[in-house]
């Protein structure tokens, strides 16, 4: 599956993410509960520069849109539960960030699985 019309979305995911990740440390760093903004500040961090390479790996990994677009989608369950507990005392719905992180042990099993297949020569 190429996904390939989803690839600039996947480069601008990286971008909000990485800024968003910065900008929600510097929030749990100022007075903000430090264990909601700090963990959804680590996985925008983390996530972002895999869908940078994912991005940049596209033609190299044959899983690497849809493990960008599963790792964007499970970054952004996560961190939006987390906010919302933090600035609206309630989580968006239940089992959210679980839902989240699930997702994103799926997209990283998507990068390993791309490890058993042919490199796409584009």
């Amino acid at each position: 599956m190429r996904l390939s019309g989803f690839r600039p979305a996947i480069l601008m995911l990286a971008g909000f993410m990485g800024a968003s990740g910065v900008m929600l440390a510097a929030a749990a760093s100022h007075g903000g509960d430090g264990r909601l903004l700090g963990s959804a500040s680590a996985m925008c961090l983390a996530h972002a520069p895999v869908l940078l390479a994912l991005y940049l790996a596209d033609g190299r990994i044959r899983t690497a849109n849809l493990a960008a677009l599963v790792l964007a989608l499970g970054t952004v369950l996560f961190c939006a539960d987390l906010l919302s507990r933090h600035f609206a005392q309630s989580g968006l719905f239940p089992m959210a960030a679980p839902s989240g992180g699930m997702l994103m042990i799926l997209g990283w099993l998507l990068i390993a699985s791309g490890g058993l297949m042919r490199e796409n020569r584009t």
